[in-house]
Parts: C-alpha cells; sequence; structure tokens
C-alpha cells in the first residue's frame, strides 16, 4: 500500500529546494503555496522551468496532497510551456526532475490529468514515463467543469 502523502502545512512540509538540473534545464523554485483555509487547495511548490541564458521557458508545480479531487481531476502536477519554447520537452523532463522532490514527501505515485483533446499534453505524460489509466467524466460541482471542461485522462506515474 502507497504511503499518505503529508497534507499539513507544518514547517518542514514545503522544504525550500536547491535548483534541480536536467542539462540545458533548470527547475529554479518560484514561491511556494500553504493549502488554502477552505481546504480545496493543497500545499504547493511551483517552478519556473529556466534555460541557460535565463528566460523563463515555463512552469511546473508540485501539489503535494492526496485529497480525490486533486487525485482524480487536477494532477499532482501541472505545467505550462511558453509557445515559443514548445516541442523541446522541458515539461516532460520537468516531471522527472521533481520525482525525488515528490519521494520525499512520501509520495510513490503522482497523478498527471489532462484534456483528451490535448495530444501535446497526453504525450507529455507519455514521455515523462506515466501510463494512461482512464479518462473520468468531470463532476458538476467543481472548478474545473464550471470552467467548461467534461473530462480528464488520468495518468499515473510510478516513483
Amino acid at each position: 500500500m502507497a504511503r499518505q502523502p503529508e497534507t499539513d502545512m507544518s514547517p518542514s512540509l514545503l522544504h525550500d529546494v536547491p535548483s534541480m538540473r536536467d542539462g540545458d534545464l533548470e527547475l529554479r523554485l518560484a514561491r511556494r503555496s500553504p493549502a488554502g483555509s477552505n481546504g480545496a487547495w493543497t500545499p504547493a511548490y511551483h517552478f519556473e522551468m529556466r534555460l541557460p541564458d535565463d528566460a523563463v521557458a515555463g512552469w511546473i508545480d508540485l501539489r503535494v496532497g492526496d485529497a480525490p479531487e486533486l487525485t482524480l481531476y487536477n494532477g499532482h502536477i501541472g505545467y505550462t510551456v511558453r509557445e515559443k519554447y514548445r516541442g523541446r520537452h522541458y515539461a516532460a523532463r520537468s516531471t522527472r526532475l521533481l520525482a525525488g522532490l515528490a519521494r520525499h514527501h512520501g509520495f510513490t505515485e503522482l497523478w498527471i490529468t489532462c484534456n483528451p483533446e490535448n495530444i501535446a499534453s497526453r504525450r507529455t505524460c507519455e514521455l515523462a514515463g506515466a501510463e494512461y489509466v482512464e479518462t473520468v467524466e468531470l463532476p458538476t460541482d467543481i472548478d474545473l467543469y464550471r470552467r467548461g471542461e467534461r473530462s480528464k485522462c488520468r495518468y499515473r506515474l510510478l516513483l
């Protein structure tokens, strides 16, 4: 059985982390965010994807929690790559770089979700080593549904 990740905002939970590198790509911690008082959000790390010229190619988040809405619909990992830097696998490489930090928090697997029509994001999940598990319909009472999204592909990344 997988160990449950830490979900409180104790001082030891969201650590200061050093930059992480993969060749020309560096993940630099931009900020940490605590869990919301309403319980809807989990603590998260927010990183910039930096290149050797210090350009920000995109962003990636690691959400530290195990709430059903997170594991079923939002995912532990969220990423955005600026349009001019797409196609270079920065999101997949960044996802792999976050594996050690996730393991530090007790994760043995991470869930990544994306919209079914987002072929680039689906490919990113596969390149990161995640396995497609299923496509789920979104419940009508969550933010994603209210924003017009109706389903999510779920990928599991074993650590």
